[in-house]
């Protein structure tokens, strides 16, 4: 592990020099790429440098223990021992932790695609609010969310949304909420009072860049109309509405939120580049179902990865088994304390299978 790290420490001071250097300036897709590897890599040089520096000031406590003759100076000094080993071993996990091999996608933004599932018009108005919830946690994140394409229902709510959410580590903390989100409650139009359940999909993407993914133009099909809103009145009578459709793949991806075209074109490109992304890495990982339907299933009832029960005022993650009794606070996207739990929970599993591959 010391070798490794002394590795990564030379190749955090290289990428620091190259950072300065004009011919990398000149670059922005190599500069971009070479500075979000330094970012990544200083999160573990400055945990081994403050490891090293416990490391020595633990040598040094044990030397002073084991020469002093004053009995009250070498009870201080075996304590600052006990007290600096223990900080060791805490920094030492934590190494482990970082060491272990991230997702490369970690650094990304995300494309969000939330679609109603099963429940009809309580499903669209809950992947309202669920859009909703998630706008509320990119703003407590300092991140940029906006609202690429959305398709409305009759009753206010959204049969789908396609949003992009730009900051620091946005995919690291979304990913998990890909899947079948289950909701229980009463809906306003019901007048029995009987609970009713419903659900949304939502699939989290990283947003793929132009040097990830290569399009060729010859490959695409582009077509424009007029944009229409809900029930089909015209929203503008230009032809600002983009079609774009990958036609090895046939993958289609339509934008109509903006008044311009161009506007319209380059948000598609956005979500035809992650969507791409992902069909190359379900190839590479064709031993496993492919990765949307392990996100999101089919979107039944039954297939769930957390349920907000409104009556009990309860959200369920049902992958650790965590219940929280705050819903309305989740709601407003208090989101944290999944999000953290779910992180702790694949770095449990990534370090048990790294002892087991050892």
């Amino acid at each position: 592990m010391l070798e490794r790290l002394k590795q990564i420490e030379a190749r955090y001071e290289e990428l620091a020099n190259e950072l300065s250097a004009p011919e990398l300036l000149a670059d922005q897709a190599a500069y971009t790429k070479a500075a979000r590897q330094h970012r990544t890599l200083g999160e573990i040089v400055e945990k081994y440098r403050t490891w090293k520096t416990f490391k020595q000031e633990l040598s040094g406590a044990q030397e002073l223990a084991d020469s002093v003759d004053d009995d009250e100076m070498r009870d201080m000094a075996r304590l600052e021992v006990e007290t600096l080993a223990q900080k060791l071993e805490t920094i030492d996990t934590e190494l482990k932790l970082l060491l272990v091999p991230s997702d490369p996608n970690d650094e990304k933004n995300v494309i969000v695609e939330i679609r109603a599932g099963t429940g009809g018009d309580e499903a669209t108005l809950f992947a309202a609010e669920m859009l909703r919830m998630y706008s509320r946690y990119a703003e407590r994140q300092r991140w940029k969310f906006e609202v690429l394409e959305a398709s409305e229902s009759g009753i206010g709510g959204f049969k789908e949304a396609i949003v992009l959410i730009e900051g620091d580590k946005v995919y690291s903390k979304m990913k998990h909420e890909s899947g079948v989100h289950r909701v229980q409650r009463v809906p306003q139009t019901e007048a029995s009072g009987r609970i009713h359940t419903s659900a949304i999909t939502v699939a989290v993407l990283p947003e793929a860049e132009e040097v990830d993914v290569k399009i060729d133009p010859k490959e695409l099909r582009i077509d424009t109309f007029c944009s229409s809103g809900p029930g089909g009145q015209s929203v503008n009578t230009t032809y600002s509405a983009v079609r774009i459709t990958h036609l090895p793949t046939n993958v289609v991806v339509s934008m109509q939120d903006e008044k311009s075209q161009i506007k319209n074109r380059e948000k598609a490109m956005r979500v035809l580049r992650a969507r791409l992304q992902e069909l190359e890495e379900q190839k590479q990982h064709d031993a496993v179902a492919s990765e949307r339907r392990s996100m999101v299933g089919s979107g039944d009832r039954s297939e769930k990865i957390r349920t907000y029960n409104f009556k009990e005022n309860r959200v369920t993650d049902h992958r650790i088994g965590l219940t929280i009794h705050q819903l309305d606070l989740v709601m407003e996207g208090n989101l944290d304390e999944f999000i953290q739990a779910l992180i702790t929970h694949d770095q449990a599993e990534k370090l048990k299978n790294e002892a087991v591959a050892a």
